[in-house]
């Protein structure tokens, strides 16, 4: 059942303060999150009798090893039975029921109680996905396997994830290619644009039915006054702001460049959290489509830094640590933070690196999905897939195979 646009909202109303489902975890469970975080459906497995494991524990339930490793297993399942909970002593959940909850047996072995999407019933085959609610926690949902209706709508799917259909956007610079290419994204994936551009009396490249007001993250008035404008009206922020430059400390001779890209990746950054997030968070649950979530795009280079790029690197590993930061901090209002890792771009800032380079409207897409289906974190084309493949099997080998030019 698709949800209607959002109406205009009475001024006099109260605003529902934002609730979180039941937060505390096991260390062990903390694991969903993880998988949930990068999008895999991910469980524990045995590593010496192969049993797949839910809920997650400290020791196999087969044969008590305690040599589990998180592994992708299968998500297919079949619903044994489905109810809706219509009274509930959480107050989270009270505010929503009725909420469809189910058992499946996964096709892996474990029988798991899932959230249901709407369109799945007891005695249907089940496409099982890891999802974040809204405390950031790794939980199970049960979705269509044969993909009938629209998997964005419904109460489970629309608590879950940020869909930009609907709602109100800021890209924070309009200005460069890589944010009128999300700014064009959001467009067509049905959200209302609003665009920053630093110095408005320089000539810039318009985007098709997005709105522009000046913002010039390196301006704290500047953030301010669009703040005070446009923050009480915004659901998602999107951060595109960025200064590349090649190089690394003894060849520049200076700082000057390293000022630049810290002004920009770093300090903006910290402005626009500070101007914007107090109403993200405040407006959590404001509505039929709340504010839901803030999205970096960032260097695949912050997790392990390239000398070719090494200021470039530097800023963007402090913005990753930033971004952990606001993640916690907008956690209470059931916000999400989303970092897009990205590679090399096809830009003029990198004519001399040879292929694969990762187009800005391939960054715009990976933005859309990411916000629709829910994750943290995503990694946009090759390099930067290939490079957080390496980063999660070893760091330390990864940094090694950096400064070797083997990356």
């Amino acid at each position: 059942m698709s949800i209607p646009p959002p109406t205009r909202k009475n001024p006099l109303a109260r605003t529902r303060q934002p609730l979180l489902p039941p937060v505390p975890r096991s260390r062990a469970a903390l694991g969903l999150g993880a998988a949930a975080s990068w999008g895999r459906f991910a469980l524990q497995v045995c590593a010496s009798c192969e049993h797949v494991q839910y809920p997650p524990r400290e020791v196999c339930g087969a044969c008590l090893s305690g040599a589990l490793v998180w592994r992708d297993v299968p998500s297919g399942g079949t619903v044994i039975a489905a109810t809706n909970v219509r009274i509930s002593a959480d107050p989270y959940f009270r505010e929503r029921t009725p909420w469809r909850i189910g058992t499946v047996t996964m096709d892996a072995g474990p029988a798991v109680i899932a959230h249901l999407h709407d369109g799945v019933a007891a005695g249907d085959r089940a496409r099982l996905v890891l999802r974040l609610d809204k405390a950031g926690q790794g939980v199970m949902l049960a979705l269509p396997e044969d993909g009938r209706g629209d998997e964005r709508d419904g109460k489970a799917m629309r608590e879950m994830t940020a869909d930009p259909r609907d709602r109100r956007v800021l890209v924070s610079d309009g200005r460069n290619p890589v944010g009128q290419a999300v700014a064009r994204a959001l467009i067509e994936a049905g959200a209302r644009v609003v665009v920053g551009i630093a110095d408005l009396w320089r000539p810039f490249t318009p985007v098709a039915g997005a709105e522009v007001f000046e913002l010039d993250v390196t301006d704290t008035d500047s953030v301010r006054r669009a703040a005070a404008e446009f923050g009480g009206r915004i659901e998602i922020v999107v951060n595109t702001a960025m200064h590349i430059r090649p190089g690394g400390i003894i060849g520049r001779g200076d700082v000057i460049t390293a000022r630049d890209e810290m002004e920009i990746t770093y300090f903006g950054f910290m402005r626009l959290a500070q101007a914007f997030g107090p109403a993200l968070r405040f407006r959590g649950a404001d509505g039929t489509h709340p504010a839901c979530a803030w999205v970096n795009v960032l260097s695949v280079f912050g997790l392990a830094g390239s000398p070719a790029w090494g200021g470039l690197s530097a800023a963007h590993a402090a913005a990753l640590s930033l971004a952990q930061t606001l993640r916690a901090e907008l956690r209470p209002g059931g916000i999400r933070v989303v970092n897009a890792l990205v590679g090399p771009l096809d830009d003029e800032w990198h004519q001399s690196v040879p292929p694969p380079k990762v187009a800005p409207a391939a960054i715009g897409a990976a933005v859309v999905r990411a916000l629709r289906e829910g994750v943290e974190q995503v990694a946009v084309g090759d390099v930067a897939q290939d490079i957080v493949a390496r980063w999660r099997d070893d760091p330390e080998v990864l940094a090694r195979e950096m400064m070797e030019g083997m990356a």
